[in-house]
């Protein structure tokens, strides 16, 4: 699970059992990592063992908006339903775990329970003993080797109308080397589809060879499992908008769904990709993340939202690369005078001269504006 300072702060916090600070630390971060895997399933995590069961219920229900068919999530949303009496809900999230990952502990221990306990009364009985938190899925993990972890603190200070300072961390790679990737064992193909790789009828923007389609889904799978996952989510759009057939097309949707949201910590400029290339074939990029600097030309702040033409490339107002419409869904400072490195998902669209593009912002890092959070300011002394 990749975390950033504030994330690792709140799985530190719950790892000691300390969960009402790691909700405190994470509830008013809302707007931040509101389309965060993590975020939801640590806080979910927190509120279940604490006993805020409807708060754990709201934010496993929105990391599996994100995460259609994790393991963890579907554990977790099937202890509530069992605490609620509804076996026969469970038992489908359960089994459906079962189908992902055949050697998922939780799932084969909660069945064992429901059968031995059948009948609500029983069920309640085994409930009210207090037995239940051995369902509940697993404190997200920290395994970090030693010479895996590193964080480093790229400080920029600006003296001009007052001095900014920005802290930056790199990434942290919280897996073992050779760890398999929840969801990887579940997009594996089957025969049958490796057989029969791509379709003869139709209209598609990329008709591929039966290698060519299987070398693409190798290379996705092979991206995914090294946690490179901008470039994994390339190949799967091409398989996406190739010749290749359902079964295939539905693994890769399968894939694409496990792929994570990146923070400024998680994904580098230098692996971003960019203009130029995404302007270049967008369909290929379609939910990408990419990392430009640039200038916002025309603000619209509104309560719930923030608009405004992004000058990609001319931040040093020099070379204008081009111009991008961005969209935050939530109200945040943008200075026009200013600057600005963007975080945003690649969305493309129809234009009347052809493919082009929208962004849909995550986050903005901008000197003189970003005031960092108390959360942020305590992880960024460590």
């Amino acid at each position: 699970m990749k975390l950033d300072p504030v994330l690792t702060k709140a799985v530190r916090f719950l790892k000691r059992g300390n969960f009402g600070k790691t909700i405190q630390l994470l509830e008013g971060e809302v707007l931040r990592y509101r389309d965060s895997f993590n975020y939801y399933y640590i806080l979910a995590s927190a509120c279940l063992r604490v006993g805020d069961f409807g708060g754990a219920l709201t934010y496993f229900k929105r990391a599996r908006e994100i995460k259609l068919r994790d393991p963890l999530v579907m554990t977790g949303l099937a202890a509530l339903f069992l605490r609620r009496g509804e076996t026969d809900r469970a038992v489908d999230f359960y089994l459906e775990v079962q189908d992902l990952d055949p050697h998922n502990k939780i799932a084969k221990k909660a069945l064992k329970v429901i059968k031995k306990n059948g009948g609500n009364e029983k069920i309640s009985a085994w409930i009210d003993s207090g037995r239940l938190p051995r369902l509940y899925p697993p404190v997200p993990k920290l395994s970090l080797a030693s010479n895996r972890l590193f964080l480093s603190l790229c400080v920029l200070i600006a003296v001009a109308g007052g001095a900014a300072l920005l802290v930056r961390f790199d990434v942290i790679r919280p897996f073992r080397p050779g760890a398999e990737r929840e969801g990887f064992a579940g997009t594996i193909l089957e025969q049958e589809e490796q057989d029969a790789p791509f379709q003869i009828d139709g209209s598609y923007r990329y008709v591929l060879s039966r290698d060519e389609v299987l070398d693409a889904y190798a290379k996705a799978r092979k991206l995914f499992a090294n946690y490179r996952d901008e470039e994994a989510k390339v190949a799967l759009n091409r398989i996406l908008e190739s010749n290749a057939p359902e079964g295939i097309k539905n693994k890769a949707r399968l894939l694409f769904s496990y792929t994570g949201s990146p923070g400024f910590d998680t994904l580098s400029e230098k692996d971003s990709f960019k203009y130029a290339e995404v302007m270049e074939e967008p369909s290929l990029y379609r939910d990408c993340y990419v990392i430009w600097r640039g200038m916002a030309a025309n603000p619209e702040i509104h309560q719930d939202s923030t608009a405004f033409t992004f000058l990609v490339g001319y931040d040093t107002r020099t070379i204008l690369e081009g111009k991008v419409p961005v969209e935050f869904g939530s109200a945040i400072p943008v200075n026009p005078e200013q600057p600005l490195t963007l975080l945003a998902r690649v969305i493309p669209v129809t234009s009347p001269a052809g493919m082009d593009i929208r962004l849909e912002g995550v986050a903005i890092q901008q000197v003189g504006l970003l005031q960092p959070s108390t959360a942020e300011r305590d992880g960024g002394s460590r």
